[in-house]
């Protein structure tokens, strides 16, 4: 039995490696290549669109931000859909000048259905094909004054899907936002980046991202209405052969909570919705993994499966063992698997920590907090990221349905900045 327990956890460490290990690969091509150099592309016609439910505080300095773009400002129209809201959301958005609908619907709730409303309002206002591409915000946003300029240079290479660089406005409020924003800060420089210089496909995150008119069109609007609609359209059209492309220098910012009530909340949904997408897409991007070989199915797959089901796996296994060591009278498999278990998660802490640390002394100017809390959360981002496990475990059994998150932080690019 000691070999088994041995050998189980061995292979459980095996799996990660084979899974993951070209993300450190990932490392080194964003470390390594040429930065490439861009022409100016042609300006072309945007819809900034924002779903926004019970957001008053916060929209309108998003909407000034998108209106201080060092881009032409007749070519870039703004839509906000206010969804449900029992605020004055829609009024402080007509207030800053942006066309505003609003939806009442307690049946079909979420993101992904207000963003199918508002396009079908575009669409009988204007016309679908009135703008070259949609530019998807959260009302928590605020943008970088050249984000629109750079996502049109990726735009005009030919990119139907482009998403950005997403940082955060409260980096240094405590451990759990801190938590956020590093995740999200290594998602767009170490994956998105390295794919983009791969040529393989990036995915969207969330918000800050353009989909092309002729994507919206061949959706018929917005068709993605899982609990994450977001990492439900990068596999869906990863799956289809289509390509998402990434602007490292288009800049949004958004607010994390800071409450872990919310955040166990928000990422509950955020895990559950990723089982939903595994459970809907899993054999076909398995398909595309072994009958086309295809690395960006691959990627997907990684993305939406393994770290959780394996690590799930580890934990269950190893309490079977120790468990039979209990009742068999063989205490000493409780010892080597307690050992076991403490050795896996030491190796976990100790990779989610070099990625922590790469991240944070590469993004280190793009940080916005004091030297030292960037220093701790180096050391709090794995710790983070194994909170997740309970909230994987109850996802696992429990109903989840969408609940909105309270956004308060106002401020512009430049307080953000210092």
């Amino acid at each position: 039995m000691v070999e088994w327990i041995r050998g189980f956890n061995f292979l459980v460490l095996v799996l990660f490696g084979i899974a993951y290990f070209y993300q450190i690969i990932y490392v080194v091509i964003q470390w390594s290549a040429p930065k490439k150099e861009r022409e100016e592309a042609k300006p072309r016609k945007y819809a900034a669109i924002i779903s926004a439910r019970n957001e008053s505080m916060v929209i309108g300095e998003l909407i000034d931000s998108i209106r201080k773009q060092n881009y032409p400002s007749d070519l870039l129209d703004i839509f906000v859909v206010a969804d449900n809201c029992t605020d004055h959301t829609a009024q402080v958005a007509r207030n800053h000048r942006a066309i505003v609908f609003e939806r009442f619907d307690g049946t079909q709730v979420g993101k992904g259905y207000a963003l199918n409303y508002l396009f079908s309002q575009i669409e009988t206002m204007k016309g679908i094909e009135s703008y070259d591409a949609y530019l998807v915000f959260d009302a928590d946003n605020v943008l970088d004054e050249n984000y629109v300029k750079e996502m049109n240079q990726i735009f005009a290479e030919g990119y139907q899907v482009v998403t950005s660089y997403r940082n955060s406005k409260n980096y240094g409020s405590n451990w759990i936002s801190a938590g956020y924003a590093l995740w999200f800060l290594r998602e767009s420089r170490y994956l998105n980046g390295a794919r983009m210089i791969c040529g393989t496909s990036c995915a969207i995150s969330g918000t800050g991202f353009l989909i092309s008119s002729q994507i919206v069109r061949a959706n018929n609007g917005w068709k993605h209405h899982l609990l994450t609609e977001d990492i439900e359209f990068s596999v869906d059209h990863v799956i289809q052969g289509e390509v998402i492309g990434y602007a490292e220098k288009a800049v949004l910012y958004d607010e994390q909570p800071e409450k872990f009530r919310e955040s166990w909340s928000q990422r509950l949904r955020w895990t559950k919705g990723f089982y939903q997408v595994f459970g809907k897409y899993g054999r076909e991007l398995v398909h595309g993994v072994v009958k086309k070989h295809s690395f960006q199915c691959y990627d997907m797959l990684m993305t939406v499966a393994p770290a959780t089901l394996l690590t799930l796996s580890m934990l269950l296994g190893n309490t079977l063992f120790a468990i039979t060591g209990l009742l068999t009278g063989r205490p000493e498999w409780t010892g080597i698997t307690v050992e076991a278990i403490g050795g896996n998660l030491m190796g976990i802490y100790l990779s989610l920590f070099f990625f922590g640390m790469v991240t944070t002394f590469s993004e280190w100017k793009q940080i916005h907090c004091e030297s030292k809390k960037k220093i701790l959360y180096m050391f709090t981002f794995p710790i983070f990221i194994f909170t997740y496990i309970p909230i994987a475990v109850t996802a696992l059994f429990k109903r989840v349905t969408w609940v909105p998150i309270h956004h308060n932080i106002v401020k512009s690019v430049g307080q953000i900045r210092g």
